[in-house]
């Protein structure tokens, strides 16, 4: 008896399963349908992005904090165009202490949905201190930046490098041309 009532049951959910699928896919196709308008309000923020950049590097004699917060507005699935800003502060114990702050423009473009090339403009302040036998020295500069990039791009995340055309190694805050990067915008 209980193998004819299991019988029963499973000859029911199998009936269904068969009924209830087919209508399911055919439901989903409605090739000549509409689709509804979207509402304008707010379009504005719709197509904005928040993203940006957090680090922080401590060991025994060492601190380098980053805070780079950015946004940008996306004017199609192609183009964007946004600013961020930046604030940096580097330690050394009983070596050198650094703080930089400033801010940044970046176009991107992205050709096709793996790759995302952008061009970015820097402008921070470096205010660097030096230790060196019971001496301080100080050094206070703007740097600019001027990035060429190219990345591989997943959703919202981009893996890629960064070159900074202007860079000089004997006035640049970096100690590289090339930068790589991960970018990621909400």
């Amino acid at each position: 008896m209980k193998s004819s009532l299991l019988d029963s049951n499973f000859k029911t959910v199998f009936l269904f399963l068969i009924l209830a699928f087919p209508a399911s896919f055919y439901a989903q196709d409605a090739p000549n349908e509409t689709p509804l308008p979207k509402a304008k309000t707010g379009a504005f923020w719709e197509n904005v992005s928040f993203g940006g950049s957090l680090g922080l590097s401590i060991s025994n004699d060492y601190t380098d904090i980053l805070v780079a917060p950015s946004a940008i507005y996306n004017f199609n699935d192609y183009f964007a165009f946004g600013a961020g800003l930046q604030y940096s502060n580097l330690k050394q114990k009983d070596y050198y202490s650094s703080n930089v702050y400033g801010g940044s423009l970046i176009g991107i473009y992205n050709p096709i949905e793996a790759v995302q090339l952008s061009l970015e403009v820097e402008e921070v302040n470096v205010n660097s201190k030096y230790f060196d036998f019971g001496n301080d020295y100080k050094k206070s500069f703007w740097n600019t930046g001027l990035f060429i990039g190219a990345g591989y791009r997943q959703d919202n995340v981009t893996i890629g490098g960064r070159v900074n055309l202007l860079f000089d190694e004997d006035k640049d805050v970096y100690g590289s041309a090339f930068m790589p990067f991960v970018r990621v915008y909400l």
